[in-house]
């Protein structure tokens, strides 16, 4: 039986190479885009820097991959850009699974706390976490291991600031439109399949509407991690995802 193809569509600051998923997902065949404005896209002209900007980009990825279907996994900003690919071309979709995926404006108050900021503050404030990586990562209740400094300080070399200020406004506009839960829910009344997955210490933030949950195949909490569980534990996160794609 052929291994399925994943593509991992990683969130405001990326990517989801780091930890070298192709590696700890056996059964699967990883593909691991970026998004415009990030890595090899960094010159990505900024009007493209929207949600619906980054599904057509994301489609794209997947016609150059040559899979006739593949599962998506989003991960915080990557989760609605899932949702809204397995939207417009739901016969490519085995499925979705939704890493603590922006649902509603509930969810994006990082994004809310750079925009109200302004781009000169939001600047300053990144220059300061690539500065102090184990003093943000203690912030964020993430113990700075040797290991996790150097995967962060890749997550954030992976994008200027700029690039997240954009998306930031991106998705405040755009997850903040009623369109956006109708597409979500029309997905799933078409039979998505669909996969929950949350950090122990950050689900209980996590807005996800009654009718996702009620919808998904499996709805599962990561224990001992947070937000960003596959900097905290990948192999746990891989075998989660593993489970899933079975």
């Amino acid at each position: 039986m052929p291994r399925p193809t994943l593509v991992m569509i990683h969130g405001l600051v990326g990517s989801l190479r780091y930890f070298e998923p192709e590696k700890r997902l056996r059964n699967a065949r990883v593909v691991t885009p970026d998004l415009l404005g990030y890595g090899q896209y960094q010159d990505a002209a900024p009007d493209s820097l929207t949600l619906h900007g980054q599904v057509d980009h994301v489609i794209q990825c997947i016609e150059e991959s040559g899979a006739q279907s593949v599962w998506l996994l989003g991960h915080s900003m990557g989760g609605a850009i899932a949702m809204m690919v397995a939207a417009r071309i739901p016969e490519r979709i085995a499925g979705v699974i939704n890493v603590e995926g922006n649902f509603t404006l509930k969810d994006a108050f990082w994004s809310r706390r750079i925009v109200e900021g302004g781009p000169d503050a939001w600047d300053a404030e990144f220059k300061r976490m690539q500065s102090d990586i184990p003093g943000w990562l203690r912030r964020c209740g993430v113990e700075p291991t040797k290991q996790r400094i150097t995967w962060t300080q890749e997550i954030l070399d992976h994008q200027p600031p700029g690039t997240v200020f954009g998306m930031s406004q991106a998705i405040l506009e755009e997850t903040g439109d009623s369109e956006y839960l109708e597409i979500v829910r029309g997905s799933l009344d078409r039979g998505l399949r669909i996969h929950l997955l949350a950090g122990q210490r950050s689900a209980a933030a996590w807005d996800v509407p009654a009718s996702v949950r009620r919808a998904a195949a499996s709805d599962i909490i990561q224990h001992g991690v947070g937000h960003m569980m596959m900097l905290e534990a990948p192999d746990e996160f891989c075998r989660h995802i593993e489970e899933m794609l079975t």
